[in-house]
């Protein structure tokens, strides 16, 4: 990976960078806060700290332990597909198919265990041998025919749309799978999945804690493992890459598995919350994955980003989703305020980079 704590210096003859000095004639260092601005995390923590402040101060139930308990909730059950997401996309592409992906590995586990009658472990393996050759076969079509990922993963998403209709209401007769809470197992798998644990009074999710487990370790594959070389590699010039011996069809194919993974790990966690799935949602899910990777300052062409900013970028919508409610205000207006939310952090990644790499 390229360090970020040193850059080329102007031609011969002009003066070191504003806030650095000259070492070598070649070779300008820049201060820490250049360097920390430098950091793709940094203009979402701000952002985030913003709207939390925003929030404490419009919402006053908001500094309640159970009203922050359910923010962080809501936040990890995004985060928890941002995070693969963001590394699909620090890696050169994206899914379309990642929201509708996630209803169908829990429609799969659903009907396995109950219309089978299968203990629901069952059921969780196959829907996750599932959902990681879904994400193998998203990853194969882009590299073997070199379509954008874009529209590979566009006829993904329309062809599992379809089929989740379509299987549920031929095996169910409905548009819903049945309650599976008294299949074998189903106590189990909603520990893991589903449970709650309590901090000082405060019912906390489990998913909370699975969300800060994934960003941990995806953060340590990006900076301390040559996979995570690989992935900035493929993600800033594929080619390049190639020429120097990256495994760039392993790399791109293992990254959208990633995603397929997330999409099975939040089924389950959908499966076993609420006992059953409805076939049709999941809709429009993948554009705010793909929103709180961008937020977080992953770019859309690939080659730059973190782990950490897309755990502030779904800390920004489940701060901004229950913020609305807490305020009382118009639930209609969430949508808008993501909106605008999206755009203020773009812009203010924009001028975090600028700033950081002006001279």
């Amino acid at each position: 990976m390229i360090d970020m704590s040193q850059q080329a210096a102007p031609a011969v003859g002009t003066p070191p960078a504003p806030g650095g000095k000259q070492t070598d004639g070649r070779t300008v260092r820049r201060s820490p806060v250049l360097r920390l601005l430098a950091r793709p995390e940094v203009g979402v923590f701000l952002g985030a700290v913003a709207v939390l402040v925003f929030f404490l101060v419009a919402a006053p139930s908001v500094r309640q332990g159970g009203s922050m308990a359910t923010i962080l909730y809501q936040s990890s059950t995004i985060g928890i597909m941002a995070l693969p997401v963001a590394l699909l996309m620090i890696g050169g592409e994206f899914d379309l198919s990642a929201g509708v992906a996630v209803i169908t590995s829990a429609l799969t586990a659903s009907m396995l265990s109950y219309q089978l009658t299968m203990n629901v472990w069952t059921g969780v393996i196959v829907a996750l041998v599932l959902s990681l050759a879904i994400g193998a076969f998203n990853g194969w079509m882009l590299m073997k025919t070199g379509l954008p990922s874009f529209l590979v993963t566009l006829g993904t998403f329309l062809i599992l749309q379809g089929v989740n209709l379509a299987v549920t209401k031929l095996v169910t007769g409905n548009v819903a799978t049945d309650d599976v809470s008294d299949m074998d197992g189903f106590g189990q798998a909603k520990a893991v999945f589903a449970s709650s644990f309590d901090v000082g009074g405060v019912q906390v999710k489990i998913t909370v804690v699975w969300w800060l487990v994934f960003a941990a370790l995806a953060t340590w594959v990006l900076l301390r493992t040559k996979y995570g070389n690989w992935i900035f590699a493929v993600g800033g010039n594929k080619d390049s890459a190639r020429a120097v011996g990256v495994p760039v069809t392993f790399t791109k194919i293992s990254l959208f598995m990633l995603v397929g993974f997330g999409a099975w790990f939040v089924g389950m966690h959908q499966l076993f919350s609420f006992n059953t799935v409805q076939s049709g949602e999941g809709v429009g899910n993948e554009l705010i994955y793909i929103a709180a990777a961008v937020i977080g300052g992953c770019l859309l062409t690939g080659g730059y980003g973190s782990a950490i900013g897309p755990v502030f970028g779904a800390f920004m919508f489940g701060m901004v989703n229950q913020g609305i409610v807490y305020a009382g205000w118009n639930p209609d207006w969430f949508k808008a305020f993501l909106g605008v939310m999206l755009l203020g952090a773009v812009l203010i990644n924009l001028w975090v980079r600028r700033t950081a790499t002006r001279r």
